[in-house]
């Protein structure tokens, strides 16, 4: 077969790694390329803010595949390998040590990368981030001889960091500017449940604070500076500020970008044979009626089979599950179906008991549910799902019964 046979992976992710296993069950038995620029085979990233660096994960179990899944299923995997431009005319992408690599079909799942955080001081040595395997090895070593840590940010990344810090018996310092954890993606009645649940843990918790320095001696970090003047000590400072999609190849290519590669429900590109997955998706939703792009889990598993059914032509390939991610923090798992943009619901009402934090909690909008959160209460996201899914109206007493199933709520 000709390179112009051959489909092309440009990201050894989660999301990679998955559309090339959904290439091969789907039938495609030509060449299959699969380039990242990590030295890591595919692994997920869940397990890095969770299990993996509170040591309860092995090593072993963050892998997407086994290592030789990828020589039987003909996968060529070229690790520690950067892309550095992608051809669309010459249907190429172009290699950093200068090799081409011909696609008849080219799938993006580059990902994201942290934000960095612009204040001075933020190059200093025990100043971390979180996205790669590396990362969270370093953060576990910190963590083992640290007493104190500050934790910048109060989202997903920075409450699960702190979590396992308090697990490895560090004291932790969150610093926050808004008022309340996850105030942005859950509204202030939800996100009060976090800040209970970490005050409960012994973390301090500092709202409405802004950080204008990292300070430290001898190069590396040993405080921050607020900017009331107030300095937080630290052993080590853990920066979660949110990621940015990785569209520098796309944008130069000439791809249509927009928080994201913007890509219709089919995932694919504004250009032919180009296709995106991933965080980097910022992807057409049917069932929203919207583009929307999302950071989780969820979206990096399943999107690559709807991606991979339409580059082999398969025309019922249409993205349309719901939104989902999940979290584990001490003595709380919750699961999220749905998505709710700020200001994008009416009311949040819980069935359940929410100080004992086992509830339901959901997002209404003209009392229709537009989002669910099942928090210590288990195998009900699928219920929470279809409710999202069919936008009916709801009987909000009814809906906040713990004595009425779920079930009977659903066409």
């Amino acid at each position: 077969m000709s390179a112009n046979d051959a489909c092309v992976i440009v990201g050894a992710s989660l999301a990679g790694a998955k559309a090339a296993q959904a290439l091969r069950e789907e039938g495609f038995d030509g060449p299959l390329v699969l380039i990242g620029d990590e030295s890591e085979r595919p692994y997920e990233r869940p397990p890095l803010s969770k299990g993996y660096l509170m040591d309860k994960d092995g090593r072993e179990q963050i892998y997407v595949h086994r290592p030789r899944w990828y020589a039987e299923h003909n996968v060529d995997m070229r690790l520690g390998t950067a892309v550095t431009a992608i051809e669309p005319a010459a249907r190429e992408v172009t290699l950093a040590d200068g090799n081409r690599v011909g696609y008849g079909k080219l799938l993006l799942t580059t990902g994201s990368s942290p934000r960095r955080l612009p204040v001075p001081g933020a190059d200093l040595e025990r100043v971390l981030y979180l996205r790669r395997v590396e990362d969270s090895d370093r953060i576990k070593r910190a963590f083992r001889s640290a007493t104190r840590a500050v934790v910048i940010g109060a989202g997903w990344i920075g409450l699960e960091t702190a979590a396992a810090a308090r697990a490895a018996g560090v004291e932790v310092t969150v610093l926050e500017r808004a008022e309340l954890p996850l105030l942005r993606v859950l509204g202030r009645e939800v996100a009060q449940v976090f800040a209970d649940l970490h005050r409960g843990h012994g973390v301090d918790l500092r709202f409405g604070v802004r950080v204008t320095e990292i300070i430290g001696s001898g190069g590396a970090a040993d405080g921050v500076r607020l900017s009331d003047g107030t300095r937080v000590d630290a052993d080590v400072v853990i920066v979660g500020v949110g990621i940015t999609p990785n569209t520098g190849l796309a944008r130069e290519a000439g791809l249509e970008v927009d928080d994201g590669i913007r890509v219709d429900e089919r995932l694919r590109t504004s250009y032919p044979d180009i296709y995106a997955a991933g965080d980097v998706a910022n992807a057409f939703h049917p069932l929203l009626g919207k583009h929307i792009r999302v950071e989780h889990w969820a979206n990096a598993l399943h999107q690559p089979q709807t991606a991979a059914r339409a580059m082999l032509g398969r025309h019922d390939a249409v993205y349309d599950r719901v939104p989902y991610f999940f979290t584990d923090q001490y003595d709380l798992g919750m699961e999220y179906a749905g998505y709710v943009e700020p200001g994008g619901y009416d009311q949040v009402v819980f069935r359940g008991d929410v100080a004992g934090r086992a509830f339901i909690a959901f997002w209404l909008a003209g009392n229709r549910v537009r989002a669910a959160m099942n928090v210590n209460i288990w195998d009900v996201n699928d219920q929470l799902q279809a409710l999202v899914r069919t936008a009916r109206p709801v009987d909000v007493d009814t809906l906040t019964d713990p004595q009425v199933p779920l079930e009977s709520l659903l066409p």
